[in-house]
């Protein structure tokens, strides 16, 4: 039985109106969006603020480490207590703690009094917030749009995440040239937005459920292992993926070494971003295009091979505006897996499980990417940029070979397929 069975239809029969004139959905998706702006913008500004604060790789590596931790240590119990709590009290808790942590960076930049300790500790805490917050924005989607348009906000999400990626990262190292607190209040500013916009929805975010005395989160994550066993394809898929965001994480920071040994200024980071981030949006909006066209294989496949390709030719050259049109072809390879793999995950997915089983695949998928960083860091310090970058060009054609070497992905069921 797929989701499209086993979710609650509405009762009205008319034609929905479309996602534009939804107002709960242009709540949540504009209040979500400007939030990840602001976490892009943070995320962004905190290998500025190492490598031009203590010159230090090593220290851009622990607080890379550090706000991707959370990835390792909250998405299973995040599902289970997504699955659990309403979900849209849980989305204001997290932005109050997002805003809190930002807002504190921001204070001590200000007056002088910034340790490499706070901003680790900043960067977890708003790691684990964005977890939370995720998680349940994701299983809130369906609740406040028509089945039919599912697929369709999915995408807008998608597209919105990419788009703020494109303002986000430029942005942060703009306004870190300015003033080196500026990412983060402005971070702070943005959970505020999106924490009102969230009080605004009066919406439930999940179904009725019916308490059962006596159950254990052990056991509810347990549920949900079980579920995410059963699921060969996504199974497999995860784990290849999950490799990807590894190798990904050294990348990035190499992009901000390969600006920074280049003679460049941080400003310089921003060309490189809006040109990624136009490459990510393209992606997402052409996602339900070639969904129509090609198998979730297929796109997974041409992923890992095109990224091999482009990363390899990160690695041979320093130049601002070829660097951001290599990295715009990543960022349109990925957001066209995301949004492929989201709507198959929603929509395979029952919806008292659907915190549990996105915690799962976010944990193989993106657990270890807090060690791809502090790797990313001792990598690039003991071997140099050119050499690391062309290390994770070759381990990421490694795992397009493995993909299409694994029959649980080439031999993706009709069920599979279908939802």
């Amino acid at each position: 039985m797929t989701l499209l069975d086993q979710a609650e239809v509405p009762e009205e029969t008319e034609k929905p109106p479309p996602l534009r004139r939804n107002k709960n959905f242009l709540l949540l998706w504009s209040g979500a969006g400007l939030s990840q702006f602001g976490v892009r913008a943070a995320v962004s500004a905190y290998p500025l603020l190492m490598l031009w604060y203590t010159g230090s790789p090593a220290d851009a590596g622990l607080v890379g480490s550090a706000a991707l931790l959370p990835q390792l240590l909250l998405l299973l119990p995040a599902g289970a207590l997504v699955d659990r709590w309403d979900r849209r009290r849980l989305m204001v808790v997290c932005d109050a703690v997002g805003l809190v942590s930002m807002g504190s960076l921001a204070a001590a930049l200000w007056f002088g009094v910034l340790s490499v300790p706070h901003v680790m500790a900043a960067a977890f805490l708003e790691g684990g917030a964005v977890i939370f917050y995720k998680l349940a924005e994701r299983a809130a989607v369906r609740h406040v749009v028509h089945p039919d348009h599912l697929s369709a906000a999915l995408s807008q999400n998608e597209a919105r995440g990419q788009a703020a990626g494109l303002l986000g990262q430029p942005s942060a190292a703009v306004l870190f040239q300015a003033f080196r607190w500026l990412p983060f209040g402005v971070a702070a500013f943005t959970h505020f937005f999106a924490l009102v916009t969230l009080l605004l929805i009066p919406k439930s975010f999940q179904d009725e459920r019916d308490e059962e005395a006596g159950r254990s989160m052990r056991a509810e994550i347990g549920e949900g292992i079980a579920w995410v066993w059963r699921q060969r394809f996504m199974r497999a898929a995860i784990v290849i993926v999950g490799g990807s965001n590894l190798l990904f994480q050294i990348l990035n920071l190499a992009l901000v070494l390969i600006v920074k040994e280049g003679g460049y200024p941080p400003s310089y980071m921003a060309v490189i971003g809006i040109i990624e981030g136009v490459g990510g949006v393209l992606g997402a909006l052409t996602a339900s295009w070639f969904m129509k066209r090609l198998p979730l294989p297929a796109i997974l496949i041409g992923a890992l091979l095109g990224w091999a390709g482009l990363i390899a030719g990160i690695a041979l050259t320093g130049q601002p505006v070829v660097l951001g049109a290599l990295c715009a072809g990543t960022s349109w390879a990925g957001a066209l897996l995301n949004v492929a793999a989201g709507v198959h995950q929603v929509r395979v997915t029952p919806d008292e499980m659907q915190g549990r089983a996105m915690s799962v695949f976010g944990l193989v998928g993106s657990g270890m990417n807090s060690l791809g960083a502090l790797a990313g860091g001792l990598l690039l310090a003991a071997a140099g940029t050119y050499r690391s970058v062309l290390g994770v060009a070759a381990a990421m054609a490694v795992l397009a070979l493995v993909a299409l070497a694994t029959p649980a992905v080439r031999g993706m069921g009709a069920e599979e397929r279908q939802g």
